[in-house]
């Protein structure tokens, strides 16, 4: 193919286009909820629960709501991946989605003090919030930091039993450009570590080709850089 785009063969015209897994995508269908609004403490949403989703039939309910409400809308990930609801009384106020981190972040990776191989050997015990949703009905003070803590204090033990290893480092982007701060990461005790290249990993140019995103991490464990760099 590179070979004909570069005008060295003239190949015969393809019988067929084959499909592309991507273009198969389809939207999760669509669950009516109770869209009340939910005003006041946090203290008001007691008694309240986060519910690892993943492989139960919340599973749909949590699809809908981040295809219909958050701005990047429902995407399959790919590789490891948990998927939590947070329940309060009964109804939804809030989902959160972690996966497997990407390879390479330059301000991590100075931070985590790692070379190459240990990066390849341990990047599976730090995963990456790549949905995270308070629902647009809910406005509670506070609940956006109280959720970071309470998804802390559970994931790993939860990526543990599905995956077989534990997690030492939570990982987030921030993107400024659609006025994100990441204020509750900060109110949450997380790290700001510095700003990403704007590149994508599959990048030959050097140049950047989207939004640059801020990026902020949080150790689960005091020693996570002994753990990370062993």
């Amino acid at each position: 193919m590179q070979l004909e785009a570069q005008g060295f063969i003239e190949l015969p015209p393809r019988k067929k286009n084959p499909l592309n897994p991507l273009s198969r995508h389809q939207k999760p269908q669509i669950v009516e909820v109770d869209q009340t609004p939910r005003v006041g403490k946090l203290s008001d949403l007691r008694p309240m629960e986060l519910v690892l989703v993943r492989r139960t039939p919340l599973e749909r309910l949590y699809r809908s709501l981040i295809e219909e409400h958050h701005y990047l809308g429902y995407r399959r990930p790919v590789g490891e991946h948990l998927e939590y609801l947070t329940m309060s009384q009964g109804e939804p106020v809030a989902c959160l989605g972690w996966s497997s981190a990407p390879r390479h972040i330059g301000c991590r990776d100075r931070y985590v003090g790692w070379d190459q191989e240990r990066r390849k050997k341990h990047l599976c015990r730090i995963v990456i919030n790549t949905r995270f949703l308070i629902l647009p009905w809910v406005r509670v003070p506070h609940l956006a930091s109280h959720l970071l803590g309470l998804s802390a204090r559970r994931i790993s033990q939860d990526w543990e039993k599905l995956y077989r290893h534990e997690v030492v480092w939570l990982e987030t982007f921030v993107d400024p450009e659609r006025g994100f701060e990441g204020t509750c990461y900060k109110a949450a005790n997380w790290v700001y570590l510095g700003q990403t290249t704007g590149r994508g990993k599959d990048d030959h140019t050097n140049k950047a080709n989207r939004s640059l995103k801020l990026v902020f991490g949080y150790p689960l464990r005091k020693d996570f850089r002994q753990v990370l760099c062993e």
